[in-house]
């Protein structure tokens, strides 16, 4: 029943808000694509079409505004990379698509995920509103790990079993592992206790998901992001006791079988299971289709129909993002993704490391969680087809919004406390000329 009535909320609460302010229906939207509510409660009659009501509502209140600020500084890359990627899939479906219902099946999809970005990264104006786009993200996966959570100890794997979302436990595995470091950084960054408890609790609760999904490439994407997310934290005592609280509990929740599936990953040729050697295999295929077709590709969501001239069967996925979609729509396809992804994280780094002046402090905390989750997600999406997963979408939208933003004059800094003698008004600066604020 709950579901229920939060879900009817959300949609017909959040298309009303949507017409006037379309910030609140990309909140509601992207808590849709992130916590999935036909699935957390699927033996609830929910509203048919609620992501499409929303969405509707936010359109229209997007237009109706004037399409936001549309002078985006340095987020403009990112977005063009986006908006040529999508437009070359288009050019690759009507040049060389064979299957072209399934080439534009994959445009509509990406289009719903292009949309939601380019509302975002217009109307997301404040550090406020792009911190509360964070906490949406956090939240919901959060919210989902706990289900996720209730059910193995419940008894029962669904996770590894069934999957969640239409996702597989290794392609559902990577958005836990992209909203982990939104997690963690949150549970290390922000300045209240029951804010880091709420963050840290959704950190766990997804690393333990990731552990029993049992998904190699999961793992090994979590444990890149964590030795990028430690060489990012503030050189602190405190920032290092959580973080080694963070480490000594996940390896508890770990536990023996999780690390000998782990460590499976890198036994030699000879102990290599049939699943890893297949991967290996199909990447060298993709790799041969890259050659042969390296403009256009064989067209979007089209490698599964000449998987058979591998020896695959039809529809076999290439397991490795990056693979699959340079062999669908080719190297400028692929580079069109990739920049996507790697201009964000390259704006994010001087971001992270405050080597822009006159920038709010927030944007830095920001910053290193955008570098954290897109470097495991990047490194997960080797070893999985997941063009479709829209959780990573939104985290560059992030990232792009916090470049964005970093073209503005700094505000008062609420992820630092001061430290200021009794009597004095609370300042940056102490009257004495030295630093009085410390970055938590």
């Amino acid at each position: 029943m709950k579901g229920l009535i939060l879900t009817y909320l959300l949609t017909y609460g959040g298309a009303a808000v949507a017409v006037f302010n379309p910030f609140y229906g990309l909140l509601v939207y992207i808590a849709f694509a992130v916590a999935r509510p036909d699935w957390i409660w699927h033996w609830v009659s929910l509203p048919a079409h609620q992501s499409r009501i929303v969405a509707t509502a936010m359109l229209v209140g997007w237009i109706g505004t004037g399409f936001g600020e549309l002078r985006l500084g340095r987020a403009k890359a990112v977005t063009l990379a986006f908006v040529g990627y999508w437009l070359w899939c288009v050019i690759s479906a009507g040049a060389v698509a064979e299957n072209t219902e399934r080439a534009l099946w994959y445009i509509e999809t990406l289009a719903k995920i292009l949309l939601p970005f380019l509302v975002g990264i217009t109307v997301i104006d404040s550090v406020e509103k792009l911190k509360m786009l964070v906490w949406t993200i956090v939240v919901t996966m959060g919210y989902v790990a706990l289900e996720l959570n209730n059910t193995y100890y419940g008894g029962y794997n669904r996770l590894y079993f069934e999957g969640f979302g239409s996702m597989d436990n290794n392609s559902f595995s990577i958005a836990l592992v992209t909203a982990t470091g939104f997690a963690v950084f949150l549970a290390l960054d922000v300045p209240r206790w029951w804010q880091k408890s709420i963050a840290a609790m959704c950190a766990l609760l997804m690393m333990n998901a990731i552990f029993f999904s049992f998904s190699r490439g999961g793992m090994l994407a979590l444990s890149i992001m964590g030795l990028v997310a430690f060489f990012l934290v503030p050189k602190r005592p405190m920032h290092y006791l959580m973080f080694l609280g963070v480490l000594l509990v996940g390896y508890r929740l770990a536990g023996q079988e999780v690390v000998e599936r782990f460590m499976s990953t890198f036994v030699d040729e000879a102990q290599r299971d049939t699943s890893s050697q297949s991967r290996l295999d199909m990447w060298a295929d993709c790799w041969d289709v890259m050659l042969r077709y390296p403009i256009f590709g064989v067209g979007p969501e089209n490698w599964g129909d000449i998987a058979p001239q591998y020896g695959w069967p039809r529809g076999k996925y290439a397991h490795s993002l990056w693979m699959q979609t340079g062999a669908e729509v080719g190297f400028i396809g692929l580079a069109h993704l990739l920049a996507f992804y790697g201009l964000c994280v390259l704006g994010m780094w001087p971001l992270a490391r405050g080597r822009y002046d006159q920038i709010d402090p927030e944007l830095a905390v920001i910053g290193r969680m955008v570098i954290a989750s897109l470097v495991g997600f990047m490194i997960a999406a080797q070893f999985v087809s997941l063009w479709g997963l829209e959780l990573p979408y939104y985290i560059v939208l992030v990232g792009a919004c916090a470049l964005k933003l970093s073209g503005n004059p700094p505000r008062q800094q609420s992820f630092m406390y001061y430290v200021t003698a009794p009597g004095l008004p609370h300042s940056p600066t102490s009257p004495y000329g030295r630093p009085a604020a410390r970055e938590l």
